[in-house]
């Protein structure tokens, strides 16, 4: 349950799913793929979709890098935030968009799994968000001539590790995007 008070909603979060973010990403047209049917089914059980773009010296506003990705396509009044740091509440309006819209869960997919999403995750949970990470709608490149794992790795162990993430009087987990109920509550996590 939330530590928020009169949120009683949830909204599904959309992050960085973008042209130059997921254009050689690990299962790239799967994920996006599983993301567009979460998308259709929010909208279609009256669940808000938020879109976060991220934007830097390499990711420039306005360029084709920086659009979302063709195959998803922001609907008329859905909320778009706009981002600058890992963590999709770090100086955004998010906040302020999820206290409009009543949400104290929040249902996350996109990219960088590595980066903006587990960043994502965290900055919700310490903000007293419930919050669900849909384990088979997020995705990264590969990092590995960095020393990273390879992206399944990755992938894997970000949904291992946010099954058991905890706080107090909020809930966390994993689950698959054929499982999530999204207008769901914290005992749904």
């Amino acid at each position: 349950m939330t530590t928020l008070p009169d949120r009683p909603h949830s909204a599904l979060l959309v992050v960085d799913v973008q042209n130059g973010v997921v254009g050689g990403a690990h299962a790239r047209d799967e994920v996006v793929t599983t993301i567009a049917g979460l998308v259709e089914r929010a909208r279609a059980e009256q669940v808000p979709v938020v879109w976060v773009q991220h934007d830097d010296e390499e990711l420039v506003r306005g360029s084709e890098d920086w659009q979302v990705v063709p195959e998803l396509a922001p609907a008329d009044g859905e909320p778009r935030v706009q981002k600058h740091y890992g963590d999709s509440f770090e100086d955004t309006d998010l906040e302020q968009v999820l206290a409009g819209l009543g949400v104290g869960r929040v249902v996350v997919t996109g990219a960088e799994t590595d980066a903006c999403v587990r960043a994502t995750l965290h900055g919700a949970l310490v903000r007293g968000y419930d919050t669900v990470l849909v384990g088979d709608a997020h995705t990264a490149g590969d990092k590995s001539q960095w020393g990273a794992p390879p992206v399944a790795q990755v992938i894997a162990h970000t949904n291992l590790y946010w099954g058991f993430a905890a706080a107090p009087g909020r809930t966390a987990g994993t689950v698959a995007a054929a499982d999530v109920d999204l207008a769901g509550t914290a005992a749904d996590a």
